[in-house]
């Protein structure tokens, strides 16, 4: 069957713009009129046609936030599910969230429930967005989940902005001076190479061991070498994504000096806390939270630690009592819990709690990035100011002879 595109109008006198499997443009044409359109335009598409664009398609989290907040704005001013979804999808700028709105209308359409729709679609809408809009639907208060998600997004975004602050200027300056550094070995050092080598003598050792790289990067070795950085790199980055790779990295980097391991404990513990107390307020069953919690941690160790309490937690152990066993999680937390659970509360508690850690963050990030830039400018200065005092060693000597 091929792929039709067509252009009809509604008996309430909406453009409707979409596309249709048939056999044919005549097939398709009366689908369309048995479901009271009036058909406008058909173009054939083509069969089976594939965007080899997608896998690099994504819906950023920018993206995601924007459509829950106008979804619940719509939802909470009456108009039905489908034709927001419609609406929403037609004045998305962003390609991949259009497809994939078009694909939930339809699914809600042929009868699915929203949150059967969107699970459909999970490198778009998580675990956590489908089960809260779940719990909506369940008690009735769709629009109120849908402005608790766009609040809990909002967050996470907010949280990666500020790591990812702190973390850009050194990875920038450390392959600025890679690249330096690379320069001068491959196109400065070899003239000096040539004039030393007219000259004669023993060179020092700074200036041999300099040349020594220079002469690799500019052998077939260097390709390698480049090429082996790169695809260490990549290989890393996508070995860090699988379960082994999770499991020795997510530890060691709560270990990392330099408060970097202190920045990304109260990150995985922020967000820990904002998503619990957002699925608890929104109603979704306790194991369940932390279930949808643990998986969206972010960290290896919290992960564990939470799917491990839940078990204990299912017994009949209050929620921190099992989790103040896990040294993770710092007993300010569990005693935070205990008194939420105590009053009744727990939500408002973690609430609490991820705002705490949000501001440490924030704190801890400023600390990190006034620490780390004059760190950097020593680093940059050291290889690129290491080379330059390499070359000039001989040159010290030959005035030296000369006087």
């Amino acid at each position: 069957m091929a792929v039709f595109a067509y252009k009809a109008r509604s008996r309430q006198g909406e453009i409707l713009e979409d596309k249709m499997e048939g056999n044919d443009t005549m097939s398709v044409a009366m689908t369309l009129r048995q479901q009271g359109l009036l058909v406008i335009d058909i173009k054939e598409q083509g069969v089976g046609q594939k965007d080899i664009l997608e896998p690099f398609k994504r819906v950023k989290l920018s993206d995601l936030v924007i459509f829950t907040r106008q979804f619940a704005t719509m939802i909470n001013a009456g108009l039905p599910i489908v034709r927001t979804l419609y609406v929403l999808s037609e004045q998305t700028d962003n390609k991949k969230l259009k497809e994939t709105l078009d694909d939930i209308r339809k699914e809600v359409e042929a009868g699915l429930a929203l949150s059967e729709a969107l699970e459909k679609h999970p490198k778009v809408f998580n675990k956590l967005y489908t089960e809260m809009v779940r719990a909506g639907e369940i008690g009735g208060i769709l629009d109120d989940v849908l402005l608790r998600i766009a609040f809990q997004l909002e967050k996470d975004q907010d949280l990666r902005r500020k790591v990812k602050s702190a973390m850009t200027y050194p990875i920038v300056v450390l392959i600025l001076a890679i690249l330096a550094a690379s320069f001068m070995l491959i196109f400065i050092v070899p003239i000096f190479a040539q004039m030393f080598e007219d000259l004669g003598g023993t060179l020092p050792l700074p200036t041999r061991v300099a040349m020594g790289a220079s002469d690799l990067l500019t052998s077939i070795w260097g390709v390698f070498i480049y090429a082996g950085m790169i695809g260490g790199v990549i290989f890393f980055l996508r070995w860090r994504k699988t379960e082994n790779g999770r499991k020795a990295v997510d530890p060691a980097m709560l270990k990392i000096p330099a408060k970097i391991g202190d920045i990304i404990q109260k990150v995985a513990l922020a967000r820990f806390a904002r998503t619990l107390g957002t699925l608890s307020a929104a109603g979704v069953p306790i194991l369940q939270s932390l279930e949808i919690t643990a998986i969206s941690s972010g960290n290896y160790v919290i992960e564990k630690a939470l799917l491990k309490s839940r078990e204990a937690i299912r017994e009949g152990l209050p929620i921190y009592q099992p989790l103040e066993d896990e040294p993770v999680f710092p007993p300010m937390v569990t005693r935070m819990i205990a008194v939420g659970e105590e009053t009744g509360d727990i939500d408002g508690m973690l609430t609490k709690i991820a705002e705490f850690y949000e501001s440490e963050v924030d704190a801890a990030v400023k600390a990190l990035t006034s620490i780390i830039e004059p760190l950097m400018i020593v680093v940059v200065g050291g290889i690129v100011g290491g080379i330059i005092v390499a070359m000039y060693l001989p040159m010290f000597q030959i005035f030296e002879l000369i006087e």
